[in-house]
């Protein structure tokens, strides 16, 4: 779970609703910011990661703008402030959250500017490969950021598996509890932060995370939602192949330490996919949050290079 320094949009980012015919999607749009002169580069697509928000994208929207891009962060369906079912299992299939993004891009394209490029964050680049090997000319290119090539890490399966059996006996109130009493966080561990005498959290970038925020987030997911995605990525296969297979400029990024895939897999699914690598150093699992600015210009780096 990345763990945003604010909830608050900045000035120039707006909250909206992106309408389609699956349904709404709560997003953060860059569209009034502040950016260069000229015509726009094109649009990005940004999807969080498993138990995360748009918002885990925050720091990165004003420097991507700057850059030229329109950016856009949304909350997939049961995420946070995008409405989905509590108990029913079937909307959260990974095809049909593959079909949900395919519908934001073309909402994105229909408002322009074109191209789109999809990154997704962790669970979320699961769902992007998903969406692009559905339909390969709908984006522009791929960055898979601190996702790895099919499931997660054992000892990360075992903590999923721990949380699916809390959501079977408990609600979602006393599961956050739960998590936060697994949670203490060791002074060498940048990604889940120090607790500060306030009770709040501070990054690997020195800023602090309101933890009611981060509870508030919690408990409007839906609980079907995070069961699904639990399994997903415990039962993920590895789809490399036919991914390596489409022409379509890739980008694998991360942290230079990750306990949910291990570095040196995500080097390797790099070379597999011929794509552009990325390692952010100080960072971990969630580069967006733990080092924005050094993330944000690795990412419009790539997409100027993407040919058009």
């Amino acid at each position: 779970m990345s763990r945003p320094s604010t909830f608050v949009p900045p000035p120039g980012v707006s909250a909206r609703v992106i309408s389609t015919p699956r349904g709404e999607f709560a997003a953060l749009d860059t569209d009034g910011a502040d950016r260069p002169d000229g015509p726009l580069r094109g649009t990005a697509l940004l999807l969080p990661g498993f138990m995360g928000s748009k918002e885990d994208f925050i720091a990165l929207l004003l420097p991507l703008a700057a850059r030229g891009y329109r950016t856009v962060a949304v909350d997939g369906r049961g995420q946070y402030e995008s409405a989905g079912p509590h108990d029913d299992p079937a909307p959260y299939a990974q095809e049909e959250l593959a079909r949900d993004v395919l519908a934001q891009r073309d909402a994105l394209a229909a408002s322009g500017p074109g191209p789109v490029h999809l990154l997704g964050h962790s669970f979320g680049g699961h769902l992007a490969r998903a969406a692009v090997l559905a339909e390969p000319a709908a984006f522009a290119s791929l960055t898979l950021m601190a996702s790895g090539p099919a499931e997660i890490s054992a000892p990360q399966r075992e903590r999923v598996k721990l949380l699916r059996d809390a959501l079977a006996v408990l609600d979602m109130g006393r599961v956050w509890e739960a998590m936060q009493s697994l949670e203490a966080p060791a002074p060498e561990d940048a990604a889940t932060g120090a607790a500060s005498a306030d009770g709040s959290a501070t990054d690997a970038d020195g800023s602090a995370t309101d933890e009611a925020a981060l509870r508030a987030r919690w408990l409007r997911n839906s609980p079907a939602q995070i069961l699904a995605a639990g399994r997903l990525l415990c039962t993920e296969p590895d789809r490399v192949p036919e991914l390596a297979a489409l022409p379509l400029p890739r980008h694998v990024i991360s942290g230079e330490r990750d306990e949910t895939w291990p570095v040196p897999l995500l080097d390797e699914m790099a070379d597999r996919l011929a794509a552009r690598r990325t390692v952010v150093v100080g960072a971990e699992h969630s580069p967006n949050t733990e080092r924005p600015a050094q993330t944000a210009t690795a990412l419009a780096d790539f997409w100027d290079a993407v040919p058009l």
